[in-house]
């Protein structure tokens, strides 16, 4: 683990698209400010490890769930009403 100080204003980069900025320090409390692109996903830790608990539980779907979706896409649907009625007219034109 790189351990580094920093003050305010002053900030780290990682990689060439994220930096990392020293927003404010408020008794323990420190504001940080980070800069990423937009196909950079930034979370909290308590986030993050909560989105890998549930990336973790849907990898361990029943199997028979799966089986049946797999049926379900297999098959071809039939079409279904949808309630609406179109009736089509053919034009007649009043010269006739």
């Amino acid at each position: 683990m790189l351990v580094l100080t920093r003050k305010v204003g002053e900030g780290i980069a990682i990689g060439d698209d994220v930096k990392i900025v020293v927003m404010q320090i408020k008794g323990k409390q420190v504001r940080l400010g980070i800069k990423a692109s937009a196909s950079t996903m930034v979370h909290r830790e308590e986030v993050y490890q909560r989105i890998l608990e549930e990336n973790q539980a849907a990898s361990q779907s029943d199997a028979s769930a799966l089986t049946m979706a797999q049926d379900m896409l297999s098959k071809p649907s039939e079409p279904r009403s949808t309630g609406v009625r179109r009736v089509v007219r053919q034009h007649r034109d009043d010269d006739e």
